[in-house]
């Protein structure tokens, strides 16, 4: 098992980004990932986003990616706000772990993370420490 630190830098391949720095947050039952606009759309038949989003934390360098919608699923943030959110499946590449995730989409402009590592990906997985930092490299 790997042990994480509090704040970790992982790749998610599959839609293009190979850099990402995401908070381990232990509290998230689900993986989220920042989105500012998102524009449903089909294809073949079944339900596709177009994705907008700031990979970087103070940078409005855009990056966009089309992904199949997996489903759609309330979700309760820290603040106890309930938001019916786009869920979507992707690899996540975080030190020796290459793993297809679930990511709910919402707005992070106003957060510091761009991406919260939840729960569900990390059992059976990882350990966290929570007093250290970037355990699998920057």
């Amino acid at each position: 098992m790997q042990v994480l630190g509090w704040k970790e830098w992982g790749s998610l391949p599959d839609i293009g980004i190979e850099r990402i720095h995401m908070k381990v947050d232990t509290g998230a039952k689900t993986s989220c990932l920042h989105a500012f606009k998102l524009e449903p759309f089909e294809r073949d038949g079944k339900a596709w986003l177009t994705i907008y989003m700031h990979p970087k934390q103070d940078s409005l360098q855009e990056h966009c990616f089309e992904a199949p919608i997996f489903e759609k699923r309330e979700v309760t943030d820290s603040g106890g706000h309930t938001e019916l959110r786009y869920v979507i499946r992707t690899r996540l590449v975080l030190g020796q772990f290459d793993h297809v995730v679930e990511l709910t989409l919402t707005n992070r402009d106003t957060m510091k993370f761009r991406m919260l590592l939840g729960r569900q990906a990390m059992r059976h997985h990882f350990t966290v420490d929570p007093a250290a930092a970037h355990l699998l490299g920057e």
